[in-house]
């Protein structure tokens, strides 16, 4: 919900975040307002610094993206066996998919299903895509690939392999069953992007809070991974953001008794070193809270 002015800016977003619990930004400088026929987007000043807003939700600010983007993209970078190719669905700002040629990625395929979206954020946002670097990768030319196009169709459509996957989506929706989003959440599309891994390779999933007034979806979603990625021997791995008091999930394809070392291990070797992670903070983070591992123990 937002309150607008008598020009028609928004005033404040008011942002759903459980049943019966609201967070309201209030907001500065109104940088862009728009309905893109998938979502309505603002791009507005708040007190943590330029923030987009998809669907009166927040999707990433400008003081804690990198917090948000590093749990992200860097623990299953390090778990990936290898970290050639990397698919990215959704994550429309562009860090993701800069991170990911950052850590040693050669390619990265990128696709999203709304360009309005994507181009507004490298328009408006002080970081990720910028208008240069956007053309470049619509073109194909360097490493980042984007495609404009629904995520989950073009890996049902794929052939080829990914040494990681990553799934950046706005939340799952449990209280709108038929919302479209929540096609990209379902254990048939977990299945798939596994299926389109490397030997090596990793899934990971934006996967909500593990605050437990607000955990339904990783609840879900925990049990979602144990099921899929138990088929072959392997495992969900929790990814923990204290920080940003969210969670992210990560799946391996085979057994990896201690997730946590061996991304500690890993990560001395890796040609760049993310900034708000190191080997104790992947040792620690990468440990699912009890109330997780009681589900699928």
């Amino acid at each position: 919900m937002q309150v607008v002015d008598r020009g028609g800016a928004p005033r404040t977003v008011t942002e759903p975040l459980s049943p019966g619990l609201t967070r309201r930004w209030d907001l500065g400088r109104v940088h862009h307002v728009a309905d893109t026929g998938f979502q309505h987007v603002v791009v507005a000043d708040t007190a943590h610094g330029v923030t987009l807003f998809c669907d009166d939700e927040r999707q990433s600010t400008e003081h804690t993206q990198l917090t948000y983007h590093e749990a992200l993209v860097w623990p299953g970078a390090l778990l990936a066996r290898e970290l050639d190719r990397v698919l990215i669905i959704g994550s429309s700002e562009g860090v993701a998919s800069e991170m990911a040629v950052a850590a040693g990625a050669s390619r990265v395929d990128h696709v999203d299903i709304d360009a309005e979206a994507v181009r507004i954020c490298a328009e408006h946002l002080p970081y990720g895509y910028t208008p240069e670097s956007l053309a470049a990768a619509e073109r194909g030319e360097g490493p980042v690939h984007l495609t404009y196009g629904d995520g989950r169709q073009f890996v049902l459509d794929a052939r080829e392999h990914w040494d990681l996957v990553i799934v950046d989506l706005p939340d799952e929706r449990p209280d709108v069953p038929d919302a479209q989003i929540n096609r990209l959440y379902e254990e048939e599309f977990v299945r798939a992007c596994a299926q389109r891994l490397t030997p090596g390779g990793v899934l990971v999933f934006q996967a909500g809070s593990p605050a437990v007034w607000r955990d339904a979806t990783l609840r879900s979603a925990w049990q979602r991974f144990a099921a899929v990625f138990g088929e072959t021997g392997g495992r969900g791995v929790y990814i923990g953001c204290e920080e940003h008091e969210w969670a992210f999930l990560a799946g391996v394809r085979e057994p990896m008794a201690d997730p946590g070392a061996v991304a500690a291990e890993r990560l001395a070797s890796m040609p760049l070193q993310p900034q708000l992670w190191d080997a104790t903070a992947l040792r620690h983070r990468l440990v699912a809270p009890l109330s997780l591992r009681r589900l699928t123990d």
